[in-house]
């Protein structure tokens, strides 16, 4: 009986250790999500590597920008540009001298702006307050998120956040079949100086481009 009722104590005693947890990694998110919603705009240089063991024919690498006012966007990665300018989608191919013009569809995969990306976390992830590594000086804070979907291809996230700017530093994402995904921000620089067209597309600018309108 002694043996039980101290079983169960631990067990209580985790639950409520893990609670504790889960509330203080929330409380941080939120500092995190608060802050990001009162920039003007933000503008990201990143880096994104893709990895999985078991096929290695899905790894790729690669550098991007990306500016952000709100839900609009300029993305920059891979050689294909993309725009949205309230309505559609502009993705911009030099390589094809092609311009593809489509319709926002929030069920579609470019219907998850990049403004959500920063802050995705608040749906659908249970938190976990996770280790605190130094990172060339930096004190990057994980809080590890596990999706509520039993479904979902997605095993665990860790998100690493600066702890003294709040901002992310980076998001490490590891997927059922084996899959590991990183996006490291390599600089994150807030309430730039930007031109009105910053988030148009002005098709003056590619006289020579097959312009593609499937919606």
């Amino acid at each position: 009986m002694k043996k039980i009722i101290a079983f169960i104590g631990v067990a209580l005693f985790a639950i409520a250790a893990n609670a504790q947890s889960s509330q203080r990694a929330k409380n941080y998110l939120t500092e995190v999500t608060n802050k990001i919603n009162g920039y003007d705009n933000i503008s990201i240089n990143f880096s994104f590597t893709q990895k999985n063991d078991k096929n290695t024919k899905q790894d790729f690498e690669g550098k991007g920008t990306l500016d952000i006012k709100k839900d609009l966007y300029n993305l920059s990665f891979m050689g294909i540009q993309k725009i949205y300018d309230g309505k559609k989608i502009y993705t911009i191919s030099k390589e094809d001298e092609e311009v593809t013009v489509s319709k926002f569809d929030s069920k579609s995969p470019d219907g998850i702006l990049p403004s959500q990306m920063l802050t995705f976390f608040n749906q659908g992830y249970s938190f976990q307050w996770d280790i605190l590594q130094n990172v060339n000086g930096r004190k990057i804070q994980y809080i590890k998120l596990i999706p509520t979907d039993k479904k979902s291809v997605i095993k665990e996230v860790f998100l690493g956040i600066d702890s003294s700017s709040k901002e992310i530093y980076n998001k490490i994402q590891v997927n059922k079949d084996g899959g590991k995904s990183t996006l490291t921000v390599n600089s994150f620089k807030t309430n730039q100086t930007m031109s009105k067209n910053h988030f148009t597309f002005t098709q003056s600018l590619y006289p020579n481009y097959y312009i593609n309108n499937i919606d």
